[in-house]
Parts: structure tokens; C-alpha cells; sequence
């Protein structure tokens, strides 16, 4: 039989795992590198590698190995190869092409190139024209470009081989086959198997790890569920030789289902996610193996029907995209710490974590770590060997601040000094407290009273994950240490522009709704939500123009537009105004505007909320008002708008109508947040307007001094 030259590819950090498998399948002249493995061996050895393998993605043959200074020379390299060799008379190809220079700038031109080069090599060599078929053909044709040099390779295992072909129902994020499969033996699944030992997963989501570990303990070979392998479009394809190697598996998945398999069972709080399970592990025929019940972390115990001495607890527990998901998983991380050291004495637990920083919350001290990549995301697999909890357990020591997070700290405590002399003067309970001041850390901290609310700006894209995750790490921790009292009420989020009605939406994070406060300002009591909603419901630099508008509005009618949660309203109302109308084309925003105005027992008979767009209400012109406040957003494109909002391009068109029905004597309030406005000239040349931008700037927001811009406007006298 004749022997090839093989290329084995496969996630980064699982080359050394494949090199040892590929061994117990009969490579010769195996050797590592980067993200695959070369190794030699008949077709046998191919047929079985795409069976067996759980840590390879594809099996590939290279055909031709050669330079790409130009598009010529990759056209005229693949049609040199003896493609009739290859391909039947009539087969369908598709060509994956990875990598571009100078010559193949897009990876598209690139598959295009091989094509046409392949085509025409079987044209002239008298064989029928190949057609092309991306979906299912019947070859794929891999190119590698690299440093100039291309592999042109045929891909013999077709779709990737972490696709076993079990998983029917899916979850968010899934954990790639091949990876889990890494991750149970690294673990030293095999070996607790081998002694009798359990396996159980208590945050299996879709059971890809429970699944992998009871493929391990029944010998089934990982492939044998799929319906198609690439080599079987292959022209030299042993459709005998593929029978024997396919029974040989069968008989062995037959030989290990009869046995006494070890315990193996799985747990989620989510519902949708055991059925997923479930339906996963039917597919592939192992209901009597694998047991999957849904049941929160914390009600999970060693299970008693039988003695278990030992057993391997493995989990994928989430790492959270955003910062505000990675604070709320603290909590679970320590749950399942605490859970496995209460319940599990005597285990082996296995912790895989794209998340450093969550996994000290373990409070568990690894005794190895094996590096992996989950995608692109650098991840570790923390192994743990569980004993007895004792009463003289020392609880976790706090670690020292890094030296980063105690320059943050010192800002912090530095910006308090600053404003403590202001704050006890006002009696201002609300304020900022940091606002980018070191470029490193760009976050917004803000206090409500015993509550911090923490807003991180995207970090720029040359920041890598790693590094905006230990900043951020950095920041929670001098937080605490700056404010022990208020670590249980401090929320954080990801600023993010928003777009149409995202900005009325709850976040879909686990914090909770117990950021809910109400708040002092003058004397005025205000709702704040610091966990549900990007926006608190109260603009602190807009502090200074709701205690002008107290003032001005004594005795007045009150026209607020845009009013968000109505509190330049309520300190209207507090101070005196005879009437009010709030519009808002929010109903979230008019609900809590509702809430505001009976914390201060506000008549609504007096005082109206109207849900509407504010553009189009005041293009009609209605009513009159002696003080008005206008504070448009930057940009807004709601569904629920008849037009698109650009303050720039659309503002003189607001202040002509407001200024229409501004009674005579009467004061408008302009105000925005876009830091590039300009106030178009042609508005001085029919108003009196004042810019008091500067007046309304509050201590707290001086380091921002484009926080926001204001301007009075009055009718011209005469």
C-alpha cells in the first residue's frame, strides 16, 4: 500500500495530545508544529485518523509546495500538479484558500486563482470540466499561503472532524469538540475512568464535555456517527479498506457499551439547555450513559446512590464578553469553589476559564495548569485536587494592589480630597468621581450616595482582550479597597453608542434589578437604576441647569422636551412652576418620569406627561410657555420617530419652533452633549442668546469641560 506524507492540523495548544494519538493510530515519522502535526502512513492510516481523532480538525495531503511572487505563479504551480490523479471524472470541488501577500491580496482571488488553474489542468488533460460545489463537493482543495510559500493540499477529512455529527440542539458558545476532548484528558479523564472513577459536568450546557468523556470511556470512535468523509470523494478512496476500518470501530463501540461504564452526568439551571443535552446525547445513542438533569449550581451534591470514591467535577463555567457580565460571574465562580471543596472531597476538579481574574475566585489553589486557546481567546484548564474542609481553614487573604491599580486608587482618593470641601458645602450626594483621568483606565465612576456606578468606555482596538481585562481587574479591586462599604452596591457596564430604542432597553446582564435607589438633589427626591439600563436616570453635569430651572420657573409654565426621566421637571415643580408638560417618546422614561413626580406629590392634573416625538410636536406649534428647557440627544434614529434626529444639522429648526411659542419675557434653555457642536450664526441674528456653558459646568465635571454645552435664548427686545 502506498505510503503519503500527512498534515494534521488542530486548535493551538492541542499539538502535542494529537502527536501522542497519532502514534496509537500508526503514524511513522510523526513530528509537531505549530497548530498540527506531519506525520507518514498509507491511506489506512488516514481513514483511521479521521475516524478516531479527537483533537484533529482536518487531515490534509499536500500536493505541491512552492513560491507566489505573482498571480501567474500561483496559477501556473497548481496546474503543474497531476490533478487527474486526484480527482474523479465528474467530481465536484471547492477550494478553502488561508492567507494573502502582496501578489493574492484576498484569500477570495486566491480560491478563485486555484480554481481556474485546476479546471483547466483537468481541461487539458482530456478529462471533463470539474464543476464547483461549496456547499458539499465532493473534494476540498486546501491553499496555505504563508511568507510567500504556499501548500496546496487535498482535505480528506471534508468538514472539519470536531464536527462528530451529535450535535443537533445548540446553546450560545458552544465548546468545540476537539478542545473538550483536549480538556478531558488533560484532566486525566482517561486514567479516573480507568479506576472506576465519576465524571460529572455542573454547568454541562449543551454536554459537549459529557459527551466527549463518555465517547472516551465506551471506546467509541469520534467519527463514526458522521455521515461523510472527505477521502470518500477521493479517487484512489478503498471503499473495502474503508469497510474494515469502519467495522473494526463499530465492533468496538458494540464491545465498550457492553461494559460497566463509569458514572457520567450533567447539571444546568437552564432548562433549554438540558433539553439540548438530552437531544445531543440521543443522537449519538447514549441515553443509558450519560444523565442530564436540570439543577442550579448550588443544590449539586456527590451523588449517593452508589459508592463513588472518586471522580473527575469539569467545567466550562462562563467568562463573560462584557465587563458588567464579568462582575456578576464573581459569585458563581465562588460557588463552584465553594461547592467542589464542601461536596466533592477527594476529586479531581478541572476549571477551563478564558478569565484569569474570575478563576481567583475559586479561592482554590491549583496544583497544574495547561495553556489552551478557546478560538482566539488565550484560556487555561485549572486543575485542583479537592480535600476535606476544615474549621481551621484560613479564608482567602486579599492580594496587594498591583502597582497600576494603587496609581488608580490614588486618583481616586485624590479626586475625593478635591471635592470633599464642594460636597459638604452643597450637600451634593450624587457626583463624579473619575472620569478617564488616566488614559489607561478610561472608565466613568460615579456616586450615588453609598452606591458606585462604574461605566467603562470600549477600550481602542489595539488593546487586547488580556490587557483591557487585567486594567479592568485593576479597577474593581482599588474600588473595593476605596470602598469596603459598597462592594455589594457597585455595578458596572460598557458605555457603547446606542442606536434607535437600544438606549430604552434592560441590559441583559445577571446583576440583578437591585440597583434601584432613590436619591436627594436639593429637595427634590429622584429614582435612580444603576444595574438595569446604561443610563441611571439622572445626568449629573445637568445638575447646575435643574437648579437654575427650580429658580426660573416660580410662578411659570414649563415646557420640558426630551425629558428622559422628567427631573429638570420635578425641580420645577419643587420650586414653584404653576404647570408643566414632559414629552417623551419613551414610555420607559415617561413610566419613571410617573415615579419621580409621586416620590414629590406632583399633580399630574397640573403637571402632564405626554409620550410624542418632540420634533413633530413642536413643529406644530402648540400652547405657550414662559421657560422651556430643550435638550435634545446628539443623534437618534428610533423606529418610533417620524425622522432621523441630528442635533447639528436639525437644532435650528428646534429653536425656531420652541422660540414660537415662547412667551414674550420668556427663557429658553438649549442645551446638548455633542462635543463638536457649533451654534449656527443665523440663530444670533434673531434671538439673544448667552452661552452659560461655563456657569453650568459643576466642580465634579471641570476635568470634562465639553461634558455638555447651554445657552440661554431670549426673544429680542422692541
Amino acid at each position: 500500500m502506498s505510503q503519503y506524507q500527512w498534515f494534521m492540523n488542530c486548535p493551538r495548544g492541542l499539538e502535542g495530545l494529537l502527536k501522542a494519538e497519532l502514534d496509537t493510530l500508526g503514524a511513522e515519522n510523526a513530528r509537531e508544529t505549530v497548530a498540527g502535526v506531519y506525520a507518514d502512513g498509507d491511506s489506512a492510516f488516514a481513514y483511521r485518523v479521521c475516524l478516531w481523532s479527537r483533537f484533529a480538525n482536518r487531515v490534509l495531503m499536500p500536493l505541491g509546495r512552492f513560491d507566489v511572487p505573482s498571480s501567474q505563479a500561483l496559477y501556473d504551480g497548481v496546474t503543474a500538479i497531476t490533478w487527474q490523479d486526484h480527482l474523479p471524472i465528474g467530481a465536484t470541488i471547492a477550494v478553502d484558500f488561508v492567507g494573502t501577500n502582496d501578489a493574492i491580496r484576498h484569500s477570495q482571488y486566491g480560491a478563485q486563482r486555484v480554481k481556474d488553474a485546476i479546471v483547466d489542468a483537468m481541461v487539458k488533460q482530456g478529462a471533463p470540466r470539474p464543476n464547483v460545489e461549496l456547499r458539499s463537493p465532493d473534494l476540498r482543495i486546501n491553499a496555505h499561503l504563508a511568507k510567500g510559500r504556499i501548500v496546496i493540499s487535498l482535505d480528506l477529512s471534508g468538514e472539519s472532524l470536531h464536527r462528530r455529527g451529535y450535535r443537533v440542539a445548540m446553546v450560545p458558545a458552544p465548546l468545540k469538540e476537539n478542545l473538550a476532548a483536549a480538556i478531558l484528558v488533560r484532566a486525566g479523564w482517561p486514567e479516573i475512568c480507568a479506576r472506576g472513577g465519576a465524571l460529572i459536568d455542573p454547568m454541562c450546557g449543551s454536554g459537549t464535555l459529557l459527551i466527549e468523556g463518555a465517547l472516551m470511556a465506551a471506546d467509541i470512535a469520534p467519527g463514526l456517527l458522521r455521515e461523510r468523509f472527505g477521502f470518500q470523494g477521493w479517487k484512489q478512496y478503498d471503499a473495502a479498506l474503508w469497510r474494515e476500518v469502519s467495522r473494526e470501530a463499530g465492533e468496538r463501540r458494540a464491545a465498550g457499551l457492553a461494559r460497566d461504564l463509569p458514572e457520567i452526568r450533567g447539571y444546568d439551571k437552564d432548562r433549554r439547555a438540558v433539553d439540548a443535552t438530552l437531544k445531543n446525547i440521543a443522537e449519538i445513542g447514549l441515553d443509558n450513559v450519560v444523565k442530564v438533569i436540570c439543577k442550579p449550581l448550588s443544590s449539586i451534591s456527590k451523588p449517593t446512590h452508589k459508592i463513588i470514591e472518586n471522580g473527575l467535577l469539569v467545567s466550562n463555567p462562563p467568562y463573560g464578553e462584557r465587563w458588567g457580565d464579568v462582575e456578576s460571574l464573581r459569585p458563581l465562580y465562588r460557588s463552584l469553589g465553594d461547592i467542589a471543596r464542601r461536596e466533592f472531597p477527594g476529586w479531581t476538579l478541572g476549571v477551563f476559564t478564558g478569565n484569569p481574574d474570575l478563576a481567583s475566585e475559586l479561592r482554590l489553589r491549583s496544583d497544574r495548569k495547561y495553556k489552551f486557546f478557546n478560538g482566539t481567546i488565550p484560556s487555561q484548564l485549572l486543575m485542583f485536587s479537592l480535600r476535606e474542609v476544615f474549621a481551621g481553614d484560613a479564608p482567602k487573604v486579599e492580594r496587594p494592589l498591583s502597582e497600576q491599580a494603587t496609581m488608580f486608587l490614588n486618583r481616586l482618593e485624590k479626586n475625593g480630597r478635591k471635592l470633599n470641601g464642594w460636597l459638604k458645602r452643597s450637600g451634593v450626594t450624587c457626583y463624579r468621581l473619575y472620569d478617564r483621568d488616566i488614559p489607561e483606565y478610561a472608565v466613568a465612576v460615579d456616586v450615588y450616595g453609598d452606591a458606585i456606578h462604574v461605566q467603562e468606555y470600549a477600550p481602542p482596538a489595539n488593546i487586547d482582550e488580556q490587557t483591557a481585562r487585567r486594567r479592568l481587574t485593576d479597577i474593581r479591586r482599588a474600588l473595593a479597597r476605596a470602598f469596603p462599604d459598597s462592594v455589594g452596591r457597585t455595578y458596572f457596564k460598557e458605555r457603547r453608542r446606542q442606536k434607535g430604542d437600544s438606549q430604552y432597553r434592560r441590559l441583559a446582564t445577571d446583576q440583578g434589578s437591585g440597583g434601584v435607589f432613590t436619591v436627594q438633589e436639593g429637595a427634590a427626591r429622584l429614582e435612580v437604576n444603576l444595574s438595569d439600563y446604561l443610563d441611571t436616570g439622572l445626568f449629573l453635569d445637568h445638575r447646575p441647569i435643574r437648579t437654575k430651572l427650580a429658580g426660573m420657573a416660580r410662578g411659570k409654565r414649563f415646557l420640558n422636551l426630551f425629558c428622559y426621566t422628567a427631573a429638570a421637571t420635578v425641580q420645577a415643580a419643587v420650586g414653584g412652576c404653576v404647570s408643566s408638560l414632559s414629552i417623551d417618546m419613551s414610555n420607559t422614561y415617561l413610566e419613571w418620569a410617573a415615579r419621580n413626580f409621586a416620590l414629590n406629590g406632583i399633580d399630574p392634573r397640573r403637571h402632564e406627561l405626554l409620550r410624542a416625538d418632540c420634533m413633530e410636536w413642536l413643529s406644530q406649534r402648540q400652547g405657550q410657555y414662559d421657560v422651556i428647557f430643550l435638550d435634545p440627544p446628539t443623534f437618534s434614529n428610533s423606529k418610533k420617530m417620524s425622522a432621523v434626529l441630528d442635533v447639528q444639522r436639525d437644532h435650528v429648526a428646534m429653536i425656531d419652533d420652541a422660540m414660537a411659542i415662547l412667551a414674550p419675557g420668556g427663557t429658553l434653555i438649549f442645551s446638548n452633549n455633542f462635543r463638536r457642536f457649533k451654534l449656527d450664526p443665523a440663530l444670533f441674528e434673531r434671538y439673544e442668546i448667552e452661552d452659560i456653558t461655563a456657569a453650568t459646568l459643576p466642580p465634579d465635571f471641570e476635568r470634562n469641560r465639553k461634558i455638555h454645552h447651554c445657552w440661554l435664548v431670549h426673544h429680542r427686545r422692541g
